[in-house]
This record gives structure tokens, C-alpha cells and sequence, in this order.
């Protein structure tokens, strides 16, 4: 337990949550704001080693299967390559700096800056990209706008932004300003995403509204259940709304797989996705241990293709569309295990911040941490629901944001609990 006094650690706090600010405001808006500020994070952390591994150590029983989960991803990146050098050392870029973003946490326990730092970089992210999108969208008729990403992973990570802001209004109900602004927040990374058309969001829209109905009996505030359902209602309305394309898009997705499913053209973004799932399962089939490196998938994709077993609309795509099966056909059972790991183990973490038995039902929204853990869940949710019908994690930016939001998260949600409350949990474990 630190016991310098506040005025000791302010400027580390005010340093630290700045970036923190900084994160989310980038991400969207920034060619590089996510490794920016991955790098900052790690330089920082690189500055206080011994103070930083000294905050971590108090509460590594509660963190060590999300670290875990973590090096097990690296530690089977490096196994890969040791055995398919061919794979380049560009294999170990990502896992390497996804297990680096822990320095993010650290540094929360270390410095403790306030969660509004996070909340309000979040709120301004998703403004911020919101203007960014529409221009791409209305005034350069951009069908697919994804500002300095593809329009799939922008779409995604805007969704992700306008829920986190939707758990900050939910945090700020008792004070009616700052709840507006962090709807105006919410409502505005949701709009963000629908104009990027990503259909592949709507199941993790999906997975959040059942989330937070789950906890609703521990939301007795009147303007939180307004927000949500105005929210979710938004969404709704908008599906029927011609110009925002998205009644288009669903109908052409039910049209494609019909299409598909009848022998028909496979060019469409779901034929396709549906040829290449087919083309996953028979090298999954032959290869479900260890799987193939990423060139040689591809290579085998071609061949399968060559024989006729597959359709040549495929051959531009750069991975499976699906990241359990890109997983698989990568890494076998044991790329499943490290996809399954970096999921699961941050969502149970966060499951449990949210209180068990009595404590949920008599503290509930009351808890300090409830609504950094609730924003964990979401993050966790829309990530599996995005690897449904795209590899998220394929991208590097898109891997780094999670990595980062999830630490940062479990950082807040740590340095929010009262000490005896803490001490009781760690009994527990």
C-alpha cells in the first residue's frame, strides 16, 4: 500500500492520466494514436520499473490468468516461429506488444488518476469520430468510410467506444450533466459505427443490450434506463431509415447466404465469408493439432482453389473472416486455446469485480468498480462478437486497442475497491 501523501504522486497522476485521456480521444481519429500511445505507456512504465512491478504485486493473484492468458499467446507465437522460422519475426510484433500493454495497468495501480480520465477520453473519442465519418461518408460519398482504418475495424471500435461511453453515463447517473454528455458520447460512437455499414457490430449490439438487461435489476435509476433504451431504440429506428443503408445491407446478407447455399454467385462479402469457412474446415480437418502458418493457409487456399473445391472470388482475401477458425487454421488447438484465453480470462476477471452472491444484490451499481467491470464485459463481448464474421485480432491496431482498454479497465476497476473489500476478495481466491 503506497502512503506517500497525494501531493507526492500528483504529477504522476496528472501524467498518467492524461494519457489515459489520450488512448481512446486517438484511436479513431489518428493514423497512429493506438500505437502512440502504447509506446507511451511502456516509456513511462520503463521509467518507474521497480514502482510499477511493486503496485502489481498486491493484487497478482486476481490478474495472473489474464497475464497468463497474455504470455500464453506470446509464448506459443514464439514456439510457432521456432518451428516455421519461415513465418518472419513480424509473427511476434503483435502478441509481443499486446502482453506489453500491461504496462498500462500497472501504472493505473501506481498512479490512481480518476476514471473520468478514461470516461471523458472515451466521450471525446467517440464525438471526435463521429464528424470524421460522416464527412467520409455524406460529402465524399464514400460507401464504406473507415477513416485511417478499414471500415469493418473502425465501425467495430466505435461501437466499442460509444458502449464504454454509455457505462460512463451510467457512472456519472447521479449527476445529470455529465450523464448527458456522456449519452451525447454514447450515442455518437453508435451512429459512427452505423455509418461505416459494419453489419458484423449488430450481433455485439445484440450480446450488450442482453448484457445490460442482465444487470438491470441493480439499475434502479430512471435516466439510466431512459439512456439505454433510447440508445437501443436509436439503433433500431435507424435500421429503417433508408440513407443509413442498414435494412439494405441485411436483406443482401440473407440474399447472399441464399445464393450461396443454392450453388449461386460467390462475390458477395458473405459468399465469401461462407467459401472460406468452407475452405477452413477441410485444412482444419487436416492439420487439427498444430494447424499451418498464415502463408502457408493462404498457399493451400490457392491450391484448393486450383483443384475447384473452392471458388477463385476468394483468392484476394487476406485471412478467414473468423477468428476462431483463423486461429485453428493457424495454430491447431493451441491457437484455439490462446484466442479462447485472451477472451475469457479478462471476462471472468471482470464478472467477479462485479460482486457475488449478496454483495451483488445489496451493493450493486453502488459498487466503485461496477462500472469499469461493466465496461470490461462489453469490451470482451464485442470483441468475440466481431471475430464471428472477421478476424479483429488480425489487425494490429485493432489487437493493441483491446489489449489497452482491457488492462486499462482492469486497473480502474482494481484501484476503485475499497481496501477491506479487496482484502476479503483476495481471501476468496
Amino acid at each position: 500500500m503506497n502512503n506517500k501523501p497525494m501531493m507526492s504522486r500528483e504529477p504522476m497522476q496528472v501524467w498518467i492520466g492524461f494519457q489515459v485521456f489520450l488512448f481512446p480521444f486517438l484511436s479513431l481519429t489518428t493514423p497512429s494514436g493506438i500505437g502512440f500511445s502504447s509506446l507511451l505507456f511502456l516509456l513511462s512504465a520503463l521509467c518507474v520499473p521497480r514502482k510499477a512491478w511493486a503496485a502489481l504485486t498486491p493484487h497478482w493473484k486476481e490478474i495472473r490468468w489474464v497475464v497468463a492468458a497474455f504470455w500464453f499467446q506470446f509464448a506459443l507465437a514464439i514456439v510457432a516461429f521456432l518451428v516455421r522460422p519461415e513465418a518472419g519475426l513480424d509473427s511476434l510484433d503483435k502478441p509481443s506488444r499486446m502482453l506489453l500493454c500491461l504496462s498500462c495497468l500497472a501504472l493505473v495501480l501506481l498512479a490512481r488518476p480518476s476514471a473520468s480520465t478514461l470516461w471523458w477520453g472515451v466521450v471525446a473519442g467517440s464525438v471526435a469520430a463521429l464528424p470524421f465519418v460522416a464527412w467520409q461518408r455524406i460529402v465524399l460519398e464514400v460507401e464504406r468510410p473507415g477513416g485511417f482504418l478499414n471500415a469493418i475495424t473502425f465501425g467495430d471500435l466505435a461501437l466499442v467506444l460509444g458502449l464504454v461511453a454509455l457505462t460512463a453515463a451510467i457512472d456519472y447517473r447521479h449527476h445529470t450533466r455529465k450523464a448527458l454528455l456522456a449519452g451525447i458520447g454514447a450515442l455518437a460512437g453508435l451512429a459512427a459505427c452505423m455509418l461505416t455499414g459494419t453489419r458484423g457490430a449488430w450481433v455485439a449490439l445484440a450480446l450488450a443490450a442482453l448484457l445490460f438487461l442482465s444487470y438491470a435489476q441493480l439499475l434502479r435509476s430512471r435516466k439510466v434506463r431512459l439512456l439505454l433504451a433510447g440508445s437501443f431504440a436509436l439503433v433500431g429506428a435507424a435500421f429503417f431509415v433508408p440513407a443509413t443503408g442498414m435494412q439494405e445491407r441485411a436483406l443482401q446478407g440473407v440474399d447472399d447466404v441464399q445464393t450461396w447455399v443454392d450453388g449461386g454467385n460467390v462475390f458477395t462479402n458473405v459468399g465469401t465469408r461462407l467459401e472460406l469457412w468452407k475452405g477452413a474446415a477441410i485444412l482444419i480437418e487436416e492439420r487439427p493439432l498444430f494447424g499451418l502458418d498464415r502463408n502457408t493457409v493462404r498457399a493451400e487456399i490457392r491450391r484448393l482453389v486450383e483443384q475447384g473445391t473452392l471458388d477463385p472470388a476468394i483468392l484476394s482475401l487476406e485471412h478467414l473472416h473468423n477468428d476462431a477458425l483463423q486461429a485453428l487454421a493457424t495454430g491447431g488447438v493451441f491457437g484455439l486455446a490462446a484466442w479462447i484465453g485472451i477472451l475469457a480470462a479478462p471476462f471472468v476477471f471482470f464478472a467477479r469485480q462485479m460482486g457475488r452472491g449478496s454483495a451483488r444484490r445489496t451493493l450493486g451499481a453502488s459498487l466503485p468498480q461496477f462500472a469499469p467491470a461493466l465496461a470490461g464485459m462489453l469490451v470482451v463481448l464485442c470483441y468475440f462478437s466481431f471475430g464471428l464474421t472477421e478476424v479483429i485480432f488480425w489487425s494490429l491496431k485493432g489487437s493493441m486497442f483491446y489489449a489497452l482498454m482491457v488492462f486499462l479497465l482492469m486497473g480502474f476497476c482494481l484501484a476503485a475497491r475499497p481496501a477491506r473489500q479487496a482484502k476479503v476478495e483476495q481471501r476468496g481466491n
